[in-house]
């Protein structure tokens, strides 16, 4: 009778595993890959705001294929922006921390902010200058909802590198 119990429960053990591994790689694959736009909003890697105009199929593959590369571009300096904010967090740790060389990683963080805000300002009026001005309108409109919804004013999050 023990051995016939044992031989249950191990069997009830190896079915919990297997359902348990089974739901965790179920919800793995059925999440969408996400991407953190220029101004902090968390999208799924294959949408863009631009789809919501009334564009033809060729603009809009021709706008999905800049934007990948715009998008490509924004994480390689996000992600040198976090570098540098890890930089900045080994100085301060410092049992004595040189203000000198922290001023100089705040100064260059700074830069390369304002180089990629540079950069988000560019793309977007060139992606605004190939609509028409109904497009225009709601493009920018769409930046903005996006720029504002539920976040405060500020710089963009590094969520998709941590």
């Amino acid at each position: 009778m023990r051995s016939s119990t044992l031989k249950f429960i191990l069997l009830v053990s190896l079915v919990l595993n297997i359902s348990v591994i089974a739901a965790a790689g179920y919800f793995y694959y059925k999440q969408p890959d996400y991407w953190v736009s220029p101004f902090g909003k968390k999208m799924e890697k294959n949408r863009f705001i631009f789809e919501e105009l009334s564009l033809s199929p060729e603009h809009l593959k021709e706008m999905k294929a800049r934007a990948m590369r715009f998008r490509s571009e924004i994480d390689r300096r996000r992600h040198e922006i976090t570098q540098k904010r890890k930089e900045l967090i080994t100085l301060m740790r410092s049992d004595t921390p040189d203000i000198k060389p922290i001023n100089a990683v705040i100064s260059g963080i700074s830069g390369m902010q304002g180089d990629m805000q540079r950069q988000i300002a560019l793309h977007i009026l060139e992606e605004k200058a190939l609509l028409d001005k109904a497009q225009q309108k709601k493009f920018l409109d769409l930046i903005e909802n996006a720029m504002t919804q539920g976040r405060q004013a500020g710089c963009p999050s590094s969520i998709a590198h941590e």
